[in-house]
């Protein structure tokens, strides 16, 4: 048994949820149960060894906001200090669960696992997913050489730059697009594909004191997302400028195409000092750029993804 301790940290979601009837599997309400009960009902996990449980929020993630990241960040930074911790566990909704990841992966770049889990069924469903899912992840913060953000679900590894979730229901909800899976866990092993997820030396560095003290979301750089469909025009681009926006991610079409009057009305923006970024709406690639770009493309990121990214950016 490894002497080392995993630290839990709970904040909710589907996989704390509970319903009226064990049959009803979306009729639940999210975070309810604690992450201490969670793990009180699963009893193999006090054979993985030693644990940390700490409730940090109790949320249904479609609720996520970023004075709850940061607080989260700051946390997992904190542990991630001490000697004697291997690793750490988040509980989480499906909902936002890869803008989490991809927010704890930038901030905190850490050495050890940071292992997101979660649930497609409430706990207290007839056959839960998310006891299977905690035990999984478990076994992937204990892996000797374990490091980054990942997300763990139905048995499938997945880095926090890649994550999607792509199902409203299957509880293999998540996809890595083109990049593939990490690897999977196979009967308490994890087999990798490919490496874990590193720190990038040339990241931005965002202190954890400074976005500790960002408590109110007013404190946060507005950063709003708008889509490229037929029909597209300005209207929306016009709306968002004269309520003061600091940044505009688009999920445009194909590579990172636009209607002619959306582009004018986001090149417009752009032009008045706000930040502007070109993401895909399609589900697998990334923009591929061309010279004479007028608009800086997500470098791969999806939407959601770039909008974290650019309001990170925007805090420098």
């Amino acid at each position: 048994m490894n002497s080392q301790n995993i630290v839990i940290l709970g904040t909710g979601g589907t996989i704390a949820g509970r319903a009226c009837s064990a049959s009803d599997n979306i009729g639940y309400t999210a975070a309810q149960v604690s992450v201490a009960q969670l793990l009180a009902a699963i009893p193999a996990m006090v054979q993985t060894g030693p644990v940390i449980v700490e409730q940090v929020a109790q949320i249904d993630s479609k609720d996520m906001s970023f004075p709850i990241l940061a607080k989260l960040a700051e946390r997992v930074s904190h542990f991630l200090a001490q000697p004697d911790v291997r690793g750490i566990v988040i509980t989480h909704g499906t909902d936002t669960l890869e803008e989490t990841a991809y927010f704890l992966q930038t901030v905190c770049q850490p050495a050890k696992p940071v292992v997101l889990t979660c649930a497609m069924r409430p706990a207290t469903a007839l056959v839960p997913d998310g006891p299977q899912n905690m035990l999984d992840a478990m076994t992937v913060a204990r892996h000797p050489g374990a490091s980054g953000v990942v997300a763990v679900c139905a048995g499938t590894i997945h880095s926090a730059l890649d994550v999607q979730k792509v199902h409203p229901y299957k509880l293999d909800a998540f996809s890595s697009g083109d990049a593939g899976p990490l690897g999977y866990v196979e009967e308490g092993t994890p087999k990798l594909l490919r490496n874990w997820p590193s720190a990038n030396k040339k990241a931005k560095k965002i202190a954890i004191e400074k976005i500790a003290n960002l408590s109110s979301p007013g404190d946060w750089p507005r950063v709003e997302i708008v889509m490229n469909y037929v029909g597209a025009n300005g209207a929306v681009v016009d709306a968002l400028l004269a309520q003061g926006v600091q940044g505009l991610v688009v999920a445009a079409t194909g590579n990172g195409t636009l209607h002619h009057a959306l582009e004018a009305a986001l090149l417009q923006a752009q032009a008045a000092g706000v930040r502007v970024v070109r993401a895909t709406r399609c589900l697998n690639g990334r923009v591929l750029p061309k010279s004479g770009d007028m608009l800086v493309d997500s470098k791969g990121l999806s939407p959601v993804k770039a909008r974290v990214d650019l309001i990170l950016r925007l805090l420098k």
